[in-house]
């Protein structure tokens, strides 16, 4: 299966590292944005192309990887891209993926191409693991934690705010409001009751911390509605103690059955993550291949994670599964 990558920040680097562990993939490009002269790959033998040049690899590509971002790259990347390719992308803004779905699968449609949209952990294997809770347990009520990890886009939130210089947001859910979940009790919870919002911050010399405090802990839409720390440090202490990019969390039905629902039953699926970007990445090349195989069935136009069947994700046999996985 050969498979291209559309972008080589943290995402596309996360995919080129997912492909070499991943015995039946090929990588045979990169396109990027930048001048291909200046991006080094990992993978001996492979070329980066100008994003300019994309269509004249067409016939060289099964799948195409889109590593864009979700606020100003996504939503037009990836309708134009599914015109002519078959692709996967990892679109995480919740409340506009019915709009994204919609636009990708009227060009995939016409392109006769298959596009999977909306995948890595939430959207992805959180949400067909919120699915099949729901699907199982009817009676009962759906929980989601994020954390402790960072969250990139908080993170930009905060660089942005007059004179802070660079910045890592923490998300942490509040230990007391999973152990209420976990109980059974089927608790109402609100925003500020589920996680904490934890910043650092290096800042310019002179600046009116307590300004910077304030417009961060006031923020619409980020930090208003939560606990929010904040914290200042130094770019030394930034870059020795939060470079890396951390993530997970918790998806929890909690749900009751009987004739008068009278036994609580719990599922919970959680995740806890080294590296963000890599593990989504590793999941954005498992749905290549599930992509990959549903094409040559003839299936095309717009899915997502909950529209692929498990055993297209996998590199073993549907015998191999029904031995060793059943």
């Amino acid at each position: 299966m050969r498979v291209g990558i559309y972008g080589y920040g943290n995402l596309g680097k996360g995919v080129e590292c997912a492909i070499k562990n991943n015995p039946d993939m090929e990588l045979v490009g990169v396109f990027t944005r930048r001048n291909p002269s200046e991006v080094k790959l990992l993978t001996e033998g492979v070329n980066v192309y100008s994003s300019n040049d994309i269509m004249t690899m067409k016939d060289e590509i099964d799948v195409l990887i889109i590593c864009g971002g979700s606020a100003t790259d996504l939503p037009h990347l990836t309708p134009e891209l599914a015109k002519d390719f078959n692709v996967i992308d990892s679109f995480d803004t919740h409340s506009k993926i019915p709009e994204h779905f919609e636009n990708v699968n009227k060009s995939a449609e016409e392109g006769e191409n298959i596009a999977i949209i909306s995948v890595g952990w939430d959207p992805g294997m959180f949400s067909v693991n919120r699915l099949y809770a729901m699907s199982i347990l009817p009676n009962g009520k759906d929980y989601t934690f994020w954390g402790r990890g960072v969250s990139q886009g908080h993170s930009q939130a905060l660089r942005e705010v007059e004179g802070v210089l660079d910045g890592k947001q923490y998300t942490i859910p509040v230990k007391s409001a999973l152990e209420k979940v976990r109980s059974g009790s089927k608790p109402e919870l609100s925003t500020r009751e589920k996680h904490i919002r934890e910043c650092f911050v290096v800042v310019e010399d002179g600046v009116d911390k307590e300004r910077i405090k304030q417009e961060i802990t006031t923020m619409p839409n980020y930090f208003v509605d939560y606990e929010t720390t904040v914290n200042f440090i130094t770019e030394e202490e930034l870059r020795r103690d939060h470079s890396k990019i951390p993530h997970g969390g918790f998806v929890i039905r909690s749900g009751s059955t009987g004739w008068n629902h009278e036994h609580n039953q719990i599922i919970e699926y959680n995740l806890k993550l080294d590296s963000n970007p890599e593990f989504t990445s590793s999941v954005l090349v498992a749905y290549a291949r599930a992509a990959y195989r549903m094409r040559c069935r003839g299936i095309t136009g717009c899915k997502t994670v909950v529209d692929v069947a498990p055993a297209d994700l996998s590199l073993l046999t549907p015998e191999e599964i029904r031995a060793e996985l059943l």
